[in-house]
């Protein structure tokens, strides 16, 4: 008498319960309760009716382990772990207009590479206990209410890459500290209320924002020392003053810079050595420069974009400006030039776009658009040329 046999459906479904126990078994490692107090103690920190019934922090519900996968009901979003599912190693949250502080408590998540609150409306201080978190390499808290100085412990981060504080409220000077940080690549602390002066910058930076704050002084050659990489520089909206030296332009990798709108009064330009440099765009509108148009400019071979409106420039527009074939838009307008303007701006088939207008230029075609707005009255350039022998406005 043959042993009786398991039924083929039988077995099938013992194996794959045999299945389904091991992956639950894979997947149900706990969260460390450190990370989940920590998890905890920022959620408390929020209002509760900031929180929208839909948004990642809503889901939240600490019955549930919160690295445990898959997140079927609760942390379906704002929280990444690592592989096996033990520690938070991202924290990013969505723009739901959530409202509170930062708790101090965020720096127990000590395995945490990505930290990410931009645009909802936390206040307050940012906690320097955040400078713990050793591991970190991108911070975003941009688009935020945050006040109080920026701490000076973030030079500790080693690991960060990218650093943005922008669209804040927050005051004091730029640590001096900050030149420590060897991997920083990106800062922007733009859209505060920083003063005082730039300090050394961190030697590897690719990108440099620090547009619409109050900071102040001359732009010194030992802050951009040893900068090599960096390629783009927003200054913009600040109370900077002095001469623009030519060093700042020879900087080796810089493609596109942006100083409008500061106190600027004169600017120097050298050529780049052996006519090689990446520079595409400069940006020096709304200062107070003086002198003549740097006629170097012309020489650097990829230059598509100059502006240089609604500053005290005198004397002529340099012939050198027409030839440089890369020049695409050109913005010359609210200054004290005279002459005529180089007569390949308007040749057919140019293609130089901008403004050449409310200067005292003679012989600029009304029919162009280039030369829109009108030039200045006459007793307006003869009051601005009427101690230079040397020079004429246009009669």
């Amino acid at each position: 008498m043959s042993a009786p046999t398991i039924p083929d459906f039988l077995l099938f479904l013992l194996l794959h319960l045999c299945l389904f126990h091991t992956k639950t078994l894979r997947v149900q490692a706990l969260t460390s309760p450190t990370d989940i107090s920590a998890l905890k103690s920022f959620k408390a920190s929020i209002k509760p009716s900031s929180i929208p019934p839909s948004s990642c922090l809503a889901s939240w519900n600490f019955t549930t382990d919160p690295c445990t996968v898959p997140h079927r009901t609760s942390f379906t979003c704002g929280l990444t772990c690592n592989p096996d599912s033990t520690r938070v190693i991202q924290l990013v949250l969505d723009p739901a207009g959530y409202s509170g502080t930062l708790t101090p408590l965020i720096s127990q998540l000590s395995q945490l590479t990505y930290l990410d609150l931009s645009d909802n409306s936390f206040f307050g201080p940012i906690p320097s206990s955040i400078s713990s978190l050793s591991n970190l390499q991108t911070l975003s808290l941009r688009s935020n209410s945050f006040s109080g100085s920026v701490p000076v412990s973030f030079a500790s981060l080693k690991s960060l890459d990218s650093l943005d504080l922008s669209h804040n409220s927050l005051t004091g000077f730029l640590p001096n500290s900050f030149n420590s940080l060897s991997n920083l690549r990106r800062l922007d602390l733009s859209y505060n209320k920083l003063t005082g002066s730039l300090p050394k910058l961190p030697p590897n930076l690719l990108e440099l924002a620090l547009k619409h704050n109050s900071l102040s002084g001359y732009l010194s050659n030992s802050s951009f020392d040893g900068l090599t990489q960096l390629e783009v520089v927003e200054l913009s909206e600040n109370s900077f003053t002095g001469t623009l030296q030519p060093w700042f332009f020879l900087l080796p990798s810089l493609q596109q810079v942006d100083l409008a709108n500061n106190s600027f009064t004169r600017v120097e330009v050298w050529k780049p050595a052996g006519g090689n440099s990446n520079l595409v765009a400069v940006d020096l509108g709304f200062n107070g420069i003086n002198g003549y148009l740097p006629v170097n400019f012309a020489s650097y071979p990829v230059l598509a974009s100059l502006t240089l409106r609604y500053n005290r420039i005198r004397g002529k527009i340099p012939l050198e400006y027409s030839k440089n074939k890369f020049l695409r838009r050109l913005y010359l307008d609210g200054n004290f030039l005279i002459g005529k303007p180089p007569a390949e701006f308007f040749a057919g088939g140019t293609s130089v776009s901008g403004s050449l207008g409310y200067n005292c230029l003679q012989g600029c075609p009304a029919s162009s658009q280039l030369c829109v707005p009108s030039q200045k009255p006459n007793a307006m350039c003869k009051h601005a040329y009427g101690h230079h022998g040397d020079e004429k406005p246009r009669s």
